[in-house]
């Protein structure tokens, strides 16, 4: 799996990471899994064409030093569809800013 991975995280920080993530994305549904809601403006083609497959989500993975973005959007409407698969470099940008943004905002250093 291709991930953006932050690691080395203090336990203060996971704690803050934890609130922050609560608060954006709602609790965490299994195993410290969080859905980022990825930004319509960034759909694919066939993502937008799939109006039954929407929204789109990249899964964001909280353990105690490590928080890690999957490069992977999918949806929570199916298992398996062709408009699900690896982000595009335009969505990779984007999970990757709004995790770097995140810790600017919590003022957690990397």
């Amino acid at each position: 799996m291709k991930q953006y991975v932050i690691d080395e995280l203090a336990p203060a920080d996971h704690e803050r990471v934890k609130s922050y993530l609560d608060a954006v994305c709602g609790p965490a549904e299994l195993d410290n899994i969080y859905w980022l809601l990825l930004d319509e403006s960034l759909y694919t083609p066939i993502q937008a064409a799939h109006t039954d497959c929407q929204p789109f989500y990249a899964a964001i993975c909280l353990r105690e030093r490590t928080v890690a973005v999957e490069l992977l959007i999918r949806t929570k409407n199916r298992i398996r569809c062709d408009c699900m698969g690896y982000a595009t470099p335009e969505q990779i940008v984007w999970l990757i800013e709004r995790l770097d943004a995140m810790l600017a905002e919590l003022e957690i250093r990397v």
